[in-house]
């Protein structure tokens, strides 16, 4: 059997942790700014981890 092939887009989006989590980035960032506060555009900054429900998931594509 062949080894399964990792889904390229999640590998460049998800990093991996030293403690095996995901980090990601946060959404509502690319377009549409002025009308957000500065705000929300300073809390969207940083990159965050992927919730505990969809560990798995993410794991098993970036694999």
């Amino acid at each position: 059997m062949p080894k399964m092939k990792s889904n390229r887009g999640a590998a460049k989006t998800f990093k991996k942790t030293a403690s095996g989590k995901f980090k990601r980035h946060k959404a509502y960032k690319s377009h549409i700014l002025t009308s957000k506060s500065t705000k929300t555009k300073r809390k969207l900054r940083k990159a965050t981890l992927v919730s505990k429900a969809n560990q798995k998931k993410v794991s098993l594509m970036v694999q």
